[in-house]
């Protein structure tokens, strides 16, 4: 592993004994798994080029025994990873030798649906998709849709701030989020927000959202459902030049046209993607922008010949319009399908994440495609154009000597390119340990530090999730915070001034 995490604690790795049978005390019957061969899942997420089995891992069905847990751990000493449906691609759920797992996978229930408020309260480990699926008799939806929606959890969500195709015009996770339960490192039990738009104080949703699990462990969300627009149509629209394609995407923001969504593919991700999925697309085209348009019928008509206009204006080579609703999701299953579609043709890939404006777009593809005639990998681009998110998939075999090493040092010349145009290290994935020593690329030392005393205002010890996010661990007394508990202070080998 070439990313460094923190020191195992002999001591709590001595006492393993102990600490199984406590929480089997709390959460009883098959609800602590300790033997090696049954925690192999669970050492690693969707960032599998890094692996390490848990400590143990406990899977509790309650807010009750979560808090039970982490009031345990805290007086123990014990670290804690939360984890929710393990899908993330930075690495924020990657277990530690003496932590405790904390898995929320029978978190499942959706407690209660109100159409009236246009809300639902659900459990963290209901799946993106499962929302939507559950209202959608009454014509309503979930915003948020990340490509892993079929498997991702909300509660990982939450963590960080995903969002998908459609989030271009409907916003990420922290825009459809209204209230949340939480449990602290201490085991108290605070509730944020609710059913209301508006809430006073502090924006403490806006801090849980994209927290990574640092802060503290939500058991219960609640989020807002819209209903479904009248009509919803994309195009397919292809361009001989990558960078005509971005200028396309450019002009139709600039005249005013927000749609639903819009993404873009070049050749070697349309072409797995075809070869996946058979959507229809294109394969003679550098660059296709899949662009969808909704709301009123007679809207959507007018907002397609302005769009089609604009393409033509830029160089469009194809444009194909959906007439049914089988059409439109066919255009979509494609894109949402990326992924796996790189995965056939590739022993291995790397999903980087990174963000940059609009107009850069053109820039940003030129420098990544100097990356990769200098590192020798190949490189399947695919995007959120309308905002500037940006997913290069880096092949590699890790097979071959060297290889992931080189994919590593590519992807981190990437985002250090993001920063560089003026763009940001992640746009939905999140930090994890993936870009946690990339931090500083954006961020000062004055600013880290101050991120942490947030983190330290929530877990005064650093318990939960450490070694993730953050490139230096502090400890909240190196930061100026004591914490003085029954009398005594934390880490009383620090000299006081």
């Amino acid at each position: 592993m070439a990313i460094k995490m923190p020191e195992a604690d002999r001591g709590v790795l001595a006492r393993r004994e102990q600490i199984v049978a406590a929480l089997r005390s709390i959460v009883p019957g098959e609800g602590v798994i300790d033997s090696t061969a049954e925690m192999l899942p669970y050492e690693s997420d969707g960032l599998m080029a890094y692996r390490q089995p848990p400590m143990v891992v406990v899977l509790p069905e309650t807010t009750e025994q979560v808090s039970q847990i982490l009031k345990y751990c805290h007086a123990q000493g014990i670290k804690v990873v939360p984890r929710g449906s393990g899908t993330s691609l930075s690495g924020g759920a990657l277990p530690l030798a003496d932590a405790v797992l904390l898995g929320l996978g029978k978190f499942k229930r959706i407690r209660e649906i109100d159409f009236e408020n246009r809300v639902v309260v659900t459990e963290p480990g209901v799946t993106n998709l499962a929302i939507s699926q559950a209202v959608a008799h009454a014509g309503f939806y979930y915003a948020p849709d990340p490509s892993s929606q079929i498997a991702c959890s909300i509660g990982g969500n939450i963590a960080e701030n995903s969002g998908g195709v459609h989030c271009l015009k409907y916003g990420m996770t922290t825009n459809n989020v209204l209230g949340c339960e939480i449990v602290l490192m201490t085991g108290e039990i605070l509730r944020i927000g609710g059913k209301c738009a508006e809430n006073a104080g502090y924006d403490l949703m806006g801090v849980i959202t994209g927290s990574e699990g640092l802060l503290g462990v939500v058991t219960e969300v609640t989020v807002r459902i819209l209903q479904k627009p009248e009509t919803a149509r994309a195009l397919m629209v292809g361009f001989a030049q990558v960078e005509a394609a971005g200028e396309c995407v450019a002009r139709i923001i600039g005249a005013g046209i927000i749609p639903g969504g819009m993404e873009m593919m070049d050749k070697p991700a349309i072409h797995a993607a075809e070869a996946f999925v058979h959507a229809g697309y294109p394969l003679d085209v550098e660059a296709l922008l899949i662009i969808e348009l909704d709301g009123p019928s007679v809207e959507v008509d007018e907002l397609i010949t302005r769009v089609e206009s604009i393409a033509t204006g830029c160089g469009s080579t194809t444009c194909r319009i959906s007439t049914s609703e089988a059409e439109r999701n066919l255009f979509w299953a494609g894109r949402k399908a990326a992924f796996p579609a790189v995965g056939r043709i590739s022993p291995d890939y790397l999903c980087m994440d990174g963000t940059i404006p609009r107009g850069a777009l053109p820039k940003a593809l030129a420098r990544i495609r100097e990356l990769s005639e200098q590192y020798g990998l190949a490189c399947a681009n695919v995007f959120h154009a309308g905002d500037g998110n940006l997913h290069p998939l880096i092949l590699y075999d890790a097979n071959k000597p060297g290889e992931i090493e080189r994919a590593e040092a590519f992807g981190a010349d990437i985002l250090r390119c993001c920063v560089e145009l003026g763009g940001v290290l992640t746009g939905e994935h999140g930090v994890g340990i993936e870009k946690r020593d990339l931090m500083g690329e954006m961020f000062s030392e004055i600013d880290l530090n101050q991120q942490q005393r947030l983190k330290c205002a929530f877990d005064h010890l650093g318990l939960l999730n450490p070694g993730k996010v953050f490139p230096t661990l502090h400890r909240c007394a190196e930061l100026g915070r004591m914490h003085v508990h029954a009398g005594k202070l934390a880490f009383p080998d620090i000299p006081r001034f």
